[in-house]
């Protein structure tokens, strides 16, 4: 039992329940208000981004409660180890808090952290991370941070000073770029009639996605390759994949598609192939009457930020990862 402070308030703190669920949706929709962060109509999309995967640990998720009605929670986990094969219990990961609005400011938050620290703690955790960012990303990917995992998003009021306030420090930011599709799409760039000489843009649907840790935490998007290759000999120049959002165009009332991991060959760049496949990827996305398109990177990717700006892409919001020692 906790009593908050100069408040009449007696809450419980207990491990998830398999009857909890749909509380836990009416907890989340009245608890975050950011654009990066879906609306759930019902609690079969936790099921599909939370409770199916298989590293889930009812004992991880900590719910409050008061009087039988749940008034927030927190859900604790743990990254990959480094080949991505298996969880690593060393580097544990507060994934979400939520408390409804009526209980926030009473101790309910501090409480459900301390519960969930001391969770990951007693598992061996060395240092735990609050926000989700790669390779961290064990649950949410698809109702949570928009087309990735940002960490904790700015536009989330309160979060991090939260966080600031219970000794975790700033580790890394993301900026998040939108591109709304029903602009026209006209980049002009001298070397793109040379480029489409000599490159050919494929589309491979539902590729493999890598390693076991991938293919947990991302699958259920089934993303799609937009590949580059070289017409003399078929060689791989470049990449992207991009997913349909759902989740998020209910939210936001406009088709969404996401967009991840730009990468081109290293004997390949700065000769305009990243901003042709990324045109070319616009073009597509637009054909299929996509409405919005969202993508992320780091704040010291300087020329990922300017790729994105030439294209018409523009800042929303941002996100940040917090540590904890």
């Amino acid at each position: 039992m906790f009593v908050g402070r100069g408040v009449h308030l007696v809450v419980e703190y207990r491990s998830f329940r398999n009857t909890d669920p749909p509380h836990l949706v009416e907890v989340w929709n009245e608890s975050f208000s950011s654009r990066g962060i879906a609306r759930l109509r019902h609690s079969s999309v936790l099921e599909r981004h939370v409770f199916a995967k298989p590293y889930f640990d009812p004992q991880g998720l900590i719910v409050a409660e008061e009087d039988g009605k749940r008034v927030g929670f927190a859900h604790a986990a743990f990254g990959p180890n480094q080949r991505e094969t298996m969880l690593s219990k060393h580097q544990g990961v507060i994934c979400l808090l939520a408390v409804r609005p009526s209980h926030q400011r009473k101790g309910v938050g501090a409480e459900l952290l301390r519960k969930a620290e001391g969770y990951l703690r007693e598992r061996g955790a060395q240092a735990i991370n609050a926000g989700l960012l790669k390779p961290y990303t064990p649950f949410y990917f698809g109702v949570f941070g928009g087309s990735d995992l940002p960490g904790i998003p700015l536009s989330e009021k309160g979060a991090g000073a939260f966080f600031e306030k219970h000794e975790y420090k700033p580790l890394e930011t993301t900026y998040i770029f939108q591109r709304f599709l029903d602009k026209p799409i006209n980049v002009a760039d001298g070397r793109f009639a040379n480029l489409r000489r000599r490159f050919d843009v494929r589309i491979l649907p539902r590729i493999p996605l890598g390693t076991w840790w991938q293919e947990c935490s991302l699958g259920l998007a089934e993303p799609v390759e937009f590949r580059l290759e070289e017409k003399l000999n078929g060689k791989v120049a470049g990449r992207a994949t991009a997913w349909e959002m759902d989740t998020f165009s209910w939210t936001w009332n406009v088709p969404a598609v996401g967009i991840l991991n730009i990468q081109i060959r290293d004997d390949l760049r700065r000769q305009g192939l990243g901003k042709f496949l990324l045109t070319q990827i616009l073009r597509y996305l637009q054909d299929q009457y996509f409405g919005v398109t969202e993508i992320h990177t780091p704040e010291t990717e300087g020329s990922l930020i300017g790729l994105y700006r030439s294209v018409g892409f523009e800042q929303v919001d941002s996100g940040r990862l917090y540590k904890k020692s």
